[in-house]
């Protein structure tokens, strides 16, 4: 699934990051929140950049996941916190490589006091089962999901290229299941 993903020309990457767009300003969801979590694509993966440009989306705070700064080992509980982010600032890179926020402090926020979080994913089914990198982050992160499934916030939406569609996925305890799924030319709701 990665080397397909991979495999995918940077003009095409720039056509399903643009098609993404529309589609997630066409989400009620996206539109009703504030305060949205994204991610800065590696690997291939599809690009949720660009809802931090558009004209609609101009109200909203965009935040980032940080590597919980406490926390070396991924085993060590929650792993990931969130640091708002404006295009242009500056970030470095954490111990994977993937670009972090450089400003934190007052600027960190924890996972409920978002409204929503578009997941990047190896893998999903429709009914919102997803494959991340193996590493577990945002399963221990948002695991409160698991313990209170009354807890519905922050909305969860994983995002991906088409390609990524899997039949099936065999679940484990600890998977958080996705609210919805949207590719560059579809959405799957998974309803409560």
């Amino acid at each position: 699934m990665r080397a397909t993903r991979r495999a995918l020309s940077a003009r095409l990457q720039r056509r399903h990051a643009a098609a993404l767009m529309r589609q997630l300003l066409r989400n009620l969801r996206v539109r009703r929140s504030r305060n949205i979590a994204l991610y800065w694509p590696t690997d291939g993966e599809i690009d949720p950049r660009p809802l931090m440009q558009a004209a609609a989306a101009r109200a909203k705070r965009f935040y980032l996941p940080v590597l919980h700064p406490l926390k070396r080992r991924p085993s060590a509980g929650g792993a990931l916190w969130f640091a708002r982010y404006r295009p242009g600032e500056r970030l470095r890179p954490n111990r994977f490589g993937i670009p972090e926020p450089t400003r934190r402090g007052a600027q960190l926020i924890r996972v409920r006091q978002l409204d929503l979080m578009l997941m990047p994913l190896v893998g999903f089914t429709t009914s919102g089962q997803r494959l991340g990198m193996g590493g577990g982050f945002y399963d221990r992160t948002l695991a409160m999901r698991q313990r209170c499934p009354r807890w519905r916030r922050p909305w969860l939406i994983g995002v991906a290229h088409d390609c990524q569609r899997l039949d099936r996925l065999d679940a484990r305890p600890w998977d958080v299941r996705l609210d919805a799924v949207l590719t560059e030319s579809d959405s799957y709701t998974r309803l409560p």
